[in-house]
């Protein structure tokens, strides 16, 4: 089957899910790309990708579930711990330095990263000051992140990570324990604004202090990456924050030279003064 999923089918299908929905998925990564149609289709039992993009085509539901696959959301709280404690002893001390505080956490997924800062934030007496704008293009992870509700038995290898990020409470004062599930305690979803945006297609957010956006851009093409960063560097105020993943860098784009290094290892960047 590896072989019916060539460059020019791939290319087809995409450009004919872009008119039809307006999802525009054109400079997604070609390798991550072609595998999940490879895996949509095996799971789904379309033999060739026309016959997928027939069905995809006249029904909208079948195409909201391929792009939920195309979507994965791979996350858990405090994710890469040492990210969170970088936080905590490099970045915290920026944040206090405003009156009021703005991050825009791009890529949420199903909100694990973003309630994670939460409690951070709370923890540090910063959260009341702090309004998060969480976005993702997937709706339904969207929907699972507003609800805030997790499997039990995920989140106890969530507080690990949480006790390894530097914390010094306990997770169990974020969360209540309810019939086999962790519900996030209420008070850490006040000033969190969940909304679908797509990196591929919509426009940047005026006057951030953070932006957070971690092991998203792997997914992405050059030419989508150097958008992306784009909207993230109009996004920030001068001297505001840039989180990536680990294995992200604004080195080689168009705007390496318009931050400076906080923290390489965990790749956090600070908007410079003077940069237009």
């Amino acid at each position: 089957m590896a072989d019916i999923v060539d460059d020019t089918q791939t290319d087809l299908f995409l450009e004919a899910i872009y008119d039809r929905y307006g999802h525009d998925f054109r400079q997604y990564a070609r390798t991550h790309v072609k595998r999940r149609l490879l895996a949509h289709m095996r799971q789904a039992g379309y033999s060739t990708i026309p016959d997928m993009q027939r069905a995809l085509l006249h029904d909208r539901e079948r195409m909201e579930a391929w792009v939920r696959d195309l979507s994965i959301p791979v996350t858990e709280m405090f994710r890469d711990p040492e990210f969170f404690q970088a936080v905590r002893e490099r970045v915290l001390p920026l944040l206090r330095t405003w009156a009021h505080v703005r991050i825009w956490h791009a890529g949420c997924s199903t909100g694990e990263e973003v309630y994670s800062m939460a409690m951070l934030l709370k923890e540090a007496g910063l959260y009341d000051r702090t309004l998060i704008y969480a976005t993702d293009m997937n709706q339904r992870s969207l929907e699972k992140a507003t609800e805030g509700i997790y499997p039990l038995e995920a989140v106890q290898g969530h507080a690990i990570n949480y006790q390894r990020s530097g914390a010094t409470g306990s997770f169990a004062d974020h969360c209540l324990a309810r019939y086999g599930s962790a519900i996030m305690d209420r008070s850490l979803k006040k000033n969190i604004v969940w909304a679908q945006h797509n990196l591929a297609t919509d426009s940047d957010f005026a006057e951030v202090h953070m932006v957070v956006c971690r092991n998203v851009l792997i997914y992405f093409d050059r030419h989508l990456q150097e958008r992306v960063h784009g909207l993230f560097f109009r996004s920030l105020v001068k001297g505001g924050l840039l989180c990536l993943g680990a294995k992200e860098s604004i080195t080689y784009s168009g705007y390496g030279d318009r931050y400076e290094m906080l923290d390489k290892r965990q790749r956090i960047y600070r908007k410079k003064y003077g940069t237009a």
